[in-house]
């Protein structure tokens, strides 16, 4: 993560997000993920964070958390 987005605020990292969602997947795919993630309910985002985290140790991601804490 860059030192950029420790300055970021909310609105400043989803406009980033999409930019980045768009430039890889374009905006079809771009809005057809949003509308995914929009429609499911907060146990979807449970099972997606399962899945980012299920292959790393909890010291890791305590590490990767730290560093981008302010301070």
């Amino acid at each position: 993560m860059t030192n950029s987005t420790h300055t970021m605020n909310d609105t400043q990292l989803r406009v980033k997000a999409i930019a980045l969602l768009k430039k890889e997947l374009g905006m079809a795919t771009t809005l057809r993920f949003l509308a995914l993630m929009n429609q499911n309910s907060t146990t979807d985002y449970v099972e997606i964070s399962r899945q980012i985290y299920e292959e790393q140790q909890l010291d890791e991601i305590f590490t990767r958390a730290k560093q981008n804490w302010k301070s």
